[in-house]
């Protein structure tokens, strides 16, 4: 009994004493989307488009339609300014990656990212990547956390 006791206290300061979870992705889906599946009534009523709580990037501001890499974050830290998504792309049309990046800002909890490949970054609906990693980094340019596609991860 006593050494039960003794190690609950144990655990009971250890437990504390561990450090914060990081910022991880949950999830990253890559895909095709058409312009017409981001419209919605209240954007026809308002005239601003309606994002549902996410937060959308886009290589073109005025172009919808593309490739989008859809990213679930879990922060369970404080809300994370100065931040950039990093993206790196493997095309069927090129061995060597191109990259994109978009500066944002990480809010505490579970939050959804949609980073756009649009107009003439995407070849079009028929395309999609050959191998992807996507980056979110820190203001000092330090990866927070990361997640790639199978074929990136895989070794020469």
């Amino acid at each position: 009994m006593r050494f039960a006791s003794l190690s609950f206290c144990l655990l009971a300061v250890v437990i504390p004493m561990a450090p914060a979870a990081d910022i991880s992705f949950l999830r990253v889906w890559p895909e095709w989307l058409e312009a017409g599946s981001f419209g919605s009534i209240s954007e026809y009523i308002t005239g601003r488009e309606a994002t549902g709580g996410w937060t959308t990037f886009r290589t073109h501001k005025d172009s919808r339609a593309g490739y989008y890499f859809l990213a679930r974050i879990k922060n369970p830290g404080p809300a994370t300014n100065g931040t950039t998504f990093v993206l790196h792309v493997v095309t069927p049309d090129s061995a060597f990656p191109k990259v994109f990046s978009f500066p944002a800002n990480v809010p505490k909890g579970v939050h959804v990212f949609e980073i756009g490949l649009t107009d003439g970054d995407w070849a079009g609906k028929k395309v999609h990547a050959v191998a992807w990693k996507l980056e979110l980094q820190g203001p000092d340019g330090k990866m927070l956390a990361g997640k790639a596609s199978f074929l990136w991860e895989k070794p020469d």
